[in-house]
């Protein structure tokens, strides 16, 4: 078995592409994986406690929680279980777990989390499932818009979220992602080079007359993309900027919304 001990970005990147280029299926096989490893894996119904869990008791076990959508083969149970398997791979996890130092804790899908622990199997969950020169030669020559992230998601069966944080880290243009939740922002990232950190200053409020605002309000219908202002969306817009458009592509479920937005 393969580890790292420093979990720098770059190692972990290097350590779960090196797993995924083990198996041949484009969209890893993480139950191959989990088998060669010998990790028990169980699949099961804990409420809406946690997404996904790892242990150690003289072996590994893993639990993947079904009620919030983990199931075998979904984009949310293929992600979930990539992450428990960044506790796995990266040593300082792996020994803490062994040890008795990383207590074992029910991992939440929540892209906003700033626990370093988290943060990392999350980034070699990203790795593993979308490894860089695969996911680039995806979006290679393509002009950035909306059905390249669907085509994403489908190619490396991962959700639209997973494949959206991905492109903003390594995709060919730049995107900004704005998730809210009952009319309000809960978090937002962009590509490093977008041209505006800030949204707008009612934040976390949605700024109106953008199409997440106009969805959630029930004034326009969501999965379709729009010209959008970017004084609408963003603060500290130049003059010289006023006239600047932006798309806006917005997708609902309930009460959520996501938002992804980019040059026109």
């Amino acid at each position: 078995m393969t580890t790292v001990k420093n979990s720098s970005d770059l190692l972990i990147k290097q350590l779960a592409e090196s797993i995924s280029g083990l198996h041949d299926d484009r969209a890893t096989l993480l139950e191959s994986i989990i088998e060669d490893e010998g990790i028990e894996l169980f699949y099961d119904d804990y409420g809406n406690s946690f997404d996904g869990m790892t242990f150690f008791d003289d072996a590994f076990y893993m639990h993947l929680n079904e009620s919030r959508g983990n199931k075998s083969g979904t984009a949310r149970g293929r992600f979930t279980l990539a992450h428990e398997l960044g506790h796995y791979f990266i040593e300082n996890h792996r020994v803490g777990l062994v040890n008795g130092l990383l207590k074992p804790h029910g991992s939440m899908s929540k892209p906003e989390r700033f626990d370093r622990i988290e943060r990392e199997a999350d980034y070699f969950a990203a790795c593993l499932l979308m490894p860089e020169n695969d996911f680039k030669k995806e979006v290679q020559g393509k002009k950035f818009d909306f059905s390249v992230l669907e085509q994403l998601r489908i190619s490396f069966n991962v959700s639209l979220t997973a494949a959206a944080l991905r492109y903003k880290d390594i995709g060919n243009n730049e995107i900004m992602i704005v998730y809210a939740v009952d009319g309000k922002i809960k978090w937002k990232f962009e590509s490093e080079r977008f041209p505006y950190k800030f949204l707008a200053e009612k934040y976390p409020a949605i700024p109106e007359n953008t199409l997440m605002d106009q969805c959630f309000k029930g004034k326009s219908t969501a999965g379709i993309t729009t010209d959008v202002w970017a004084v609408e969306w963003f603060n500290n817009v130049s003059q010289q900027s006023l006239q600047k458009k932006f798309k806006e592509h917005c997708i609902m479920h309930e009460n959520k919304a996501l938002s992804v937005i980019w040059q026109a």
